[in-house]
């Protein structure tokens, strides 16, 4: 009996049958339950605000008008989407191949004067600044002709343009002068270009994507979001020409050739049935196409086209901020934001990726310099037989290779992105490009030997871009450097 008592009373302390707890203690516990409960309240609270962020629609501050051109109007609305727009003025950007710095391709690669020799590339062609500077940098180019330019250049420059369009009309916004509309035309690429001002979805404002898509036996009005946030870029990164047809009525009017297709292939089967060309190259005499900035075009022939990523995905990713999702429009090389560009999808560090897509990019650029070297060549091989007497219908056939390979360099090179859109495609095409000059070189080289000349071209000293560019105006003036031995 005594040692279950005393079992007892140690169980239960003084006997009330409950452990007693110093005053302090409790006073900690309750003020740690205070604490919790005030937590997990703000943390409620927190949540709820996101919720709310996310979900309410934006504040309104102005309506914005059907053609509104000013993109700071817009940003009233939708302030954070244009203060990353803003970020489009910075010039100053370098990846390997790409950034928003206006690198002069001319002085980087001279052999690019002669092939665009007697064509204003060959005056000016330098990388494209940000959006920011669309309006300002075409007007200061020294590829604008005076005193008339096709007004069809200010096309893909302005937010102005649907709004002059839709005064004007679109012909006769094409056939206009360029000098003419240029106190109009004061508003660089931004949201109007790309959003209805009322819902924000996005919409196709340049007429001649639409009927790219009706010449295909397509209505573009069926595409997905997903296909816009690509879409709205084709309207202007895209390959293109200036149709004139005095029976319609046309006067550079601005056409996509997807009649056929979009593939290169299709494009240039399109160009021959027309007979189009650009220009007639001073040196060899080849009718050639000069292509424009077929992004869109190359874009589809590649992998991430194929996995139904977008332009936007990579170039204009999203990002958030508090519990709002938004679209980044500091549109800028990937490279230039890795992390919340391509580290979405590949989960390698920032030094891996880049690493990688150089990579890809040094061996288009390689394969790229090598189907120049041959292009320029050929075009001298044919002056040397035009030199020796050859006639224009022994020239035929090495004019005609000169215009196909000619047109395949130069898809890949106006190309942003140094064929990383598509690389493999990227590299059959400059391999193609390289071979039909080497074919061209073979029929000159023959034609030479029947016309007497064994001995190699002397080609002239191109090596800078002054001095190509001396070589290139002897040419243009009819006065083009010795060739034969």
């Amino acid at each position: 009996m005594t040692t279950e008592s005393g079992s007892s009373e140690r169980r239960t302390g003084k006997g009330n049958g409950w452990l007693s707890l110093p005053v302090w203690m409790g006073i900690a516990i309750a003020g740690l339950l205070v604490v919790l409960v005030l937590l997990l309240g703000l943390l409620a609270v927190s949540i709820m605000e996101r919720r709310w962020e996310a979900q309410r629609p934006s504040m309104v501050v102005r309506p914005i008008a059907q053609w509104e051109p000013d993109n700071a109007v817009w940003g009233q609305n939708y302030p954070r989407e244009y203060e990353s727009y803003l970020k489009t003025r910075i010039s100053d950007t370098k990846t390997k191949y790409g950034g928003s710095f206006p690198r002069d391709y001319l002085e980087a690669d001279p052999l690019q004067v002669i092939l665009f020799a007697g064509y204003g590339f060959s005056k000016d062609y330098l990388q494209g600044r940000g959006h920011y500077h669309a309006v300002e940098d075409v007007a200061g180019t020294a590829r604008i002709a005076k005193p008339f330019q096709a007004g069809t250049c200010w096309s893909c420059k302005s937010t102005d343009v649907p709004r002059l369009m839709a005064k004007m009309g679109v012909k006769e916004f094409y056939a206009s002068n360029f000098h003419d509309l240029a106190g109009e035309v004061k508003h660089p690429i931004g949201c109007q270009d790309c959003h209805d001002p009322e819902t924000l979805k996005l919409r196709i404002t340049r007429p001649a994507l639409r009927e790219a898509f009706a010449a295909m036996g397509k209505d573009i009005d069926q595409a997905t979001h997903q296909e816009m946030r690509s879409l709205v870029c084709a309207q202007c990164h895209v390959e293109y020409y200036f149709k004139t047809d005095e029976k319609e009525g046309l006067k550079n009017y601005l056409v996509f050739p997807w009649a056929k297709g979009t593939t290169l292939e299709e494009m240039m089967a399109y160009y021959d049935q027309i007979e189009h060309k650009d220009y007639v190259h001073p040196i060899s005499g080849a009718p050639i196409v000069k292509a424009q900035h077929p992004d869109y075009e190359l874009y589809l022939t590649g992998v991430h086209a194929y996995r139904g990523v977008s332009c936007a995905d990579c170039h204009m990713p999203y990002r958030t901020e508090g519990g709002v999702k938004y679209t980044d429009h500091h549109v800028q090389s990937p490279l230039l934001n890795i992390a919340n560009s391509c580290a979405v999808c590949h989960r390698w560090s920032e030094d891996e990726i880049r690493t990688r897509v150089e990579g890809i990019q040094t061996k288009t650029e390689a394969a790229k310099l090598a189907a120049e070297d041959a292009l320029v060549k050929a075009h001298f091989d044919v002056a040397a037989a035009v030199q020796a007497g050859a006639k224009p219908e022994d020239l035929a056939g090495p004019r005609k290779l000169l215009r196909q390979g000619h047109f395949r360099w130069d898809f890949i090179s106006a190309n942003n992105g140094m064929g990383f859109h598509s690389p493999q495609e990227s590299v059959r095409l400059l391999g193609e490009a390289a071979n039909l000059a080497q074919q061209a070189r073979v029929e000159t080289a023959r034609l030479l030997a029947r016309l007497g000349v064994t001995q190699s071209v002397a080609y002239p000293d191109i090596s800078t871009r002054a001095k190509a560019w001396e070589v290139a105006q002897g040419f243009v003036q009819g006065q083009g450097v010795k060739l034969l031995p």
